[in-house]
C-alpha cells in the first residue's frame, strides 16, 4: 500500500514482516482524544469532525458500524476510499457508492496525512478522524475512534443505544484485546507471513480462539452478554470477511465460518441490526483484498467465491431469553 517518508509518498506493496517471518502492524501515528469535558483542545461539535474511511477496510468498519448505530450521519461527515489500494494506496473517486473528499479535493488519502503533519512518515490507514477546525487529524487508531464516537461523542447521538455502557466497560475492553491478536490481527499474520511456520502459528491461534468464541456464544448471545457493544463490532468486522476473503485469500481455512453455527449465527445477527447492512459491502470487499494485494494474488482476479446468506434467521435471540429463564 505505499508508506510516506517525511512527506513524501513511496510506492510499496509489499507488508512489513519480523527476522521470524511474522507480519507486523505498523502503530497509528495520531493518537489525540475529543474529551465530552474539555480537556483538551478537541470539543464536541456537530459537523466538526470528517471520518475518512473504507467499506473494505475491517478497521474502518467498525467507525463506520458506530457512526450508523448511534446515528451520527449528520453530525459526523464522511468520505468513502476506492476498494483497490495500488501504488498510491488509498485513493479518492467519484463513483457511485464512494464519497470524494470534500475538505481538500485530496486525490489520496495519503495527501490528508500530509496536510495534517507535512513531514508524516509512516502508513496512510483508514480510519482516520478529521478535524475541520483544527486543520489537522485527531486520531488514525480504530478502537480509540470507536470508542469516542460511542462516549465522548454521546451528545452527538440521535438515540439512546450504549454501544459501551458504564458498567460494562471493563469487560468490552477486556474482550477487545482478547480478540485483537489472535483473531483481528490474526488472519493478517496468517495471510501477510513471509514463511510456513510463522503462518502456521498465526492459523492454528485464529482456530483456537474461533473454537474458544463459539463455545462463548453457544450460551450468551453476544460477546460481553445480552447487550450488543463495541466488542461484538470488533468482532463483527472480521468475521464478517471471513467467508468472503479470509479463508481462501489469506489461507485461514482449516474450517469456514459457516461451519460454526454459534459464530455464523452471531455475524447474522449483528448484520441483520438495524443501521448495520447499510455499511457492508461484500463486493467492494472481495474487490480490495483480491485486487489490491498483487503479491499473493498478482492477477487480481476477483474469485466468485461461497454463496452467503447474511440474511438467513439467526434465532440467536433465544439464547438471551433462555439465560434470563434460566431454561
Amino acid at each position: 500500500m505505499g508508506h510516506l517518508r517525511d512527506g513524501r509518498w513511496i510506492a510499496d506493496l509489499e507488508q512489513p514482516t519480523n527476522a521470524a517471518g511474522e507480519f507486523v502492524r505498523t502503530r497509528a501515528k495520531f493518537r489525540n482524544w475529543i474529551r465530552a469535558d474539555g480537556s483538551t483542545r478537541y470539543a464536541v461539535e456537530p459537523s466538526r469532525y470528517h471520518l475518512y474511511a473504507a467499506h473494505a477496510c475491517p478497521w474502518a468498519h467498525r467507525a463506520l458500524i458506530a457512526r450508523s448505530l448511534l446515528g451520527m450521519q449528520d453530525a459526523i461527515s464522511l468520505s468513502i476510499v476506492h476498494p483497490l489500494m495500488l501504488e498510491d494506496g488509498w485513493v479518492f473517486r467519484d463513483e457511485e457508492g464512494l464519497v470524494p473528499d470534500p475538505i481538500f479535493g485530496a486525490q489520496a488519502l495519503w495527501e490528508i496525512y500530509v496536510k495534517a503533519d507535512p513531514k508524516c512518515t509512516g502508513k496512510a490507514t483508514v480510519p482516520v478522524l478529521f478535524d475541520r477546525k483544527t486543520g489537522t487529524i485527531v486520531s488514525n487508531q480504530s478502537r480509540e475512534i470507536l470508542r469516542m464516537f460511542t462516549t465522548e461523542l454521546a451528545a452527538l447521538h440521535t438515540n439512546d443505544r450504549e454501544l459501551c455502557p458504564e458498567h460494562l466497560r471493563t469487560r468490552i475492553d477486556e474482550t477487545i484485546s482478547a480478540i485483537y491478536r489472535p483473531i483481528n490481527n490474526g488472519v493478517y499474520r496468517a495471510g501477510f507471513a513471509a514463511n510456513q511456520e510463522a503462518h502456521e502459528r498465526a492459523v492454528r491461534e485464529l482456530f483456537l480462539a474461533l473454537d474458544h468464541w463459539e463455545h462463548v456464544l453457544a450460551h450468551q448471545r453476544f460477546t460481553c452478554g445480552d447487550t450488543l457493544t463495541e466488542a461484538d463490532i470488533c468482532l463483527f468486522t472480521t468475521l464478517f470477511r471471513f467467508d468472503l476473503v479470509y479463508a481462501t485469500h489469506f489461507k485461514c481455512n482449516i474450517r469456514r465460518l459457516a461451519e460454526y453455527p454459534n459464530l455464523f449465527g452471531f455475524v447474522r445477527d449483528v448484520y441483520q441490526t438495524p443501521g448495520v447492512a447499510q455499511t457492508c459491502d461484500p463486493a467492494r470487499i472481495k474487490l480490495h483484498y483480491f485486487g489490491s494485494h498483487r503479491f499473493l494474488n498478482p492477477r487480481g482476479i476477483v474469485p466468485l467465491g461461497f454463496h452467503i446468506d447474511y440474511d438467513a434467521p439467526h434465532e440467536r435471540a433465544r439464547i438471551g431469553r433462555a439465560r434470563l429463564t434460566g431454561s
